[in-house]
């Protein structure tokens, strides 16, 4: 069986103006990823500063995707908290706004043990009919979610559809589609290991390039989906210099800025995320300027 969650998803970011939420921009926003080939949206993730976010600008940026989006392409909620009651109401309500699914990461600051982590995502899945798909990012969160552990509730919870892998380890992630089987959905949480994460058997990617670049993102992960390796390779290779771009600073601070250089966004932030660093900016420049992107 294929997985229910595969393909390219974008890990949107949210535009703001003037200190708000640009309601129109995100409308326009969700309706490029349509048009562009993008497979799902995810609302509220870290690229989208869902932690600058006060708790009705989150529910009103997941339901303006949901609304915008009419089923057109996937929209998944970042819920993920700290907390487990609060992540349980989060994803309560992205399962009433309509949400494919909620994206869980690990709480983060608290560091639960493999125990905790475990019982923290049983009782957000049994909170809900909705799918949940976990996300690992140690690096963000300060423990790592083992194979063990995902294993376990992949086994013990039938909405616990699939993973985004951020680890950084290919190793990690081939014990965990080893684990749980090909109906579970690995996506890459880095671009710069997507295309090696499909080639063991990953599904896809929630993408922060494809904010910028969403038809090219999408071009690469269907032509591996389909074993074109050629050309997913190709493609690999091409969008290279902008995946590693993304991360000369802190996400999503690299890719709000390409997108403010491309004219799609203004380049606003909320603190503690701020503007780039001038010779960054000037890096980036350059690199945008070598895809003809600058506007």
């Amino acid at each position: 069986m294929t997985p229910t969650f595969q393909g390219s998803n974008v890990a949107i970011v949210t535009p703001f103006r003037n200190g708000k939420v640009d309601e129109a921009k995100l409308r326009e926003l969700v309706e490029f990823h349509v048009t562009h080939g993008t497979d799902g949206i995810v609302a509220c993730g870290t690229t989208g500063e869902d932690p600058g976010l006060s708790h009705a600008e989150h529910e009103r940026v997941v339901e303006l995707i949901v609304e915008t989006a009419r089923k057109r392409v996937f929209v998944i909620a970042g819920t993920g908290s700290n907390s487990t009651a609060h992540t349980i109401e989060l994803t309560r309500h992205a399962e009433r706004a309509g949400c494919d699914a909620a994206l869980v990461v690990n709480p983060y600051y608290n560091k639960p043990t493999q125990e905790g982590l475990y019982r923290h995502f049983r009782a957000v899945a049994e909170s809900v009919a909705m799918p949940i798909i976990l996300y690992n990012i140690a690096g963000r969160t300060a423990v790592n979610a083992e194979t063990d552990t995902v294993a376990r509730l992949a086994r013990d919870c039938r909405n616990i559809v699939g993973v985004k892998e951020a680890s950084g380890s290919l190793d990690q992630m081939s014990q965990v589609i080893l684990a749980c089987g090909p109906e579970f959905s690995v996506l890459s949480g880095d671009d710069n290991v997507t295309l090696p994460l499909m080639a063991i058997g990953g599904r896809g990617v929630i993408s922060v390039i494809a904010n910028l670049l969403p038809r090219e993102t999408s071009d690469m992960v269907h032509a591996a989906l389909d074993g074109d390796w050629k050309r997913a390779r190709d493609l690999h290779y091409r969008l290279f210099p902008i995946a590693r771009a993304a991360f000369i600073e802190t996400n999503p601070i690299p890719i709000k800025e390409a997108m403010a250089m491309a004219g799609m966004i203004e380049p606003e932030f909320r603190l503690p995320m701020c503007r780039m660093s001038d010779a960054n900016r000037t890096k980036l420049k350059g690199i945008l300027e070598s895809f003809g992107l600058l506007k």
